[in-house]
């Protein structure tokens, strides 16, 4: 009898002191890293995807690239059409140059004309003092006038072209600005086009535009591919985070951007120790999830906690942790 009642004392010891024991954790959840699925941005043949899960790529490498040949096409026929437009527009130019060339020259003639006049006039008033004087015959003088009259009538006649052709370059400069605009119109509009077929000839690049392990890949080279299609799913395992969850009771001793430490769960009380940085903590809460454990099971609303850590290579995304605060 004695010895069934040492027994129990012992075991009552031994459960009082495993009550006392301080836990080893004060939140548990599993591990994350920030994940990017890659998806296409045109439509076409997958020429090229050098692409192996597990595979660690560097921001900023192309991966693949999809089919643009029809794209290259379509962008060659607008450049043939834009070169046709400068040409018309050329040309456009050029004939308003001769018809201003020509008003230039009727400009010269008369010119010429009133020159002309002018010359005469001064003969007339010479030959007029001669004539008073009986030096030369009144019929030189009557030759010099008929030559003024004719002149004046040249003079008007060209007057009347000059009249006549500003009124037709009017015209033709109304006609001739109107085609080039619409000229310069259908350039800009051809500009535009090219500028959507570069951007979608540069979509066709596949760009991991961040560092990251590539977790799956969905397609292979030759498969035809749609914009959007989901082409890998990358993430940054280098730093990663653990997603933890604490009570109201909790909350008062921790905050962001404490730091504490993170405790990688192998299994069979294998452990590894992080140093890890709170960089998130939830303001609202929720029902504690069945699958994690806080420092108060009874505890219905819980609030989510994201602890990062540099990961060695070590942690794997889903494998369960610990922090102590």
């Amino acid at each position: 009898m004695k010895k069934l009642m040492m027994i129990a004392s012992v075991a009552l010891m031994v459960m009082t002191a495993c009550s006392k024991k301080e836990k080893a954790f004060d939140a548990t959840g599993t591990f994350e890293a920030t994940e990017v699925t890659i998806s296409a941005k045109a439509t076409g043949e997958l020429k090229s995807f050098d692409v192996t899960e597990g595979q660690t790529i560097e921001g900023g490498t192309q991966v693949g690239r999809i089919d643009t040949y029809q794209l290259v096409l379509k962008k060659q026929q607008l450049e043939t059409q834009r070169g046709q437009l400068a040409a018309t527009k050329r040309q456009l130019s050029s004939n308003r140059s001769a018809t201003g060339s020509q008003q230039l020259d009727l400009n010269k003639q008369l010119s010429s004309i009133q020159q002309q006049i002018a010359n005469a006039q001064r003969e007339r008033q010479r030959y007029s003092e001669l004539v008073k004087d009986g030096a030369v015959p009144r019929k030189q003088l009557d030759d010099i006038d008929n030559q003024i009259k004719v002149l004046n009538r040249q003079l008007e006649a060209t007057r009347d072209q000059i009249r006549s052709a500003n009124a037709s370059l009017a015209e033709q400069g109304k006609g001739i600005g109107a085609q080039m605009d619409g000229i310069d119109a259908q350039v800009a509009g051809i500009d535009a086009q090219q500028r959507q077929l570069d951007d979608q000839i540069a979509n066709a690049d596949i760009v991991a535009h961040y560092k990251g392990t590539v977790l799956e890949k969905y397609v292979e080279q030759g498969e035809f591919v749609s914009t959007g299609k989901p082409l890998l799913k990358m993430a940054d395992v280098d730093n990663m985070f653990i997603r933890a969850y604490v009570t109201s009771a909790q909350l008062q001793n921790i905050k962001v951007g404490q730091q504490c430490k993170v405790f990688a769960d192998y299994g069979d009380g294998k452990k590894k120790e992080y140093s890890g940085t709170i960089t998130w903590i939830s303001s609202r809460s929720e029902f504690t999830p069945k699958t994690i454990l806080t420092d108060d099971e009874r505890a219905d609303l819980v609030y989510a906690v994201k602890i990062a850590i540099k990961n060695d290579g070590y942690v794997k995304i889903g494998m369960y942790g610990e922090v102590k605060f």
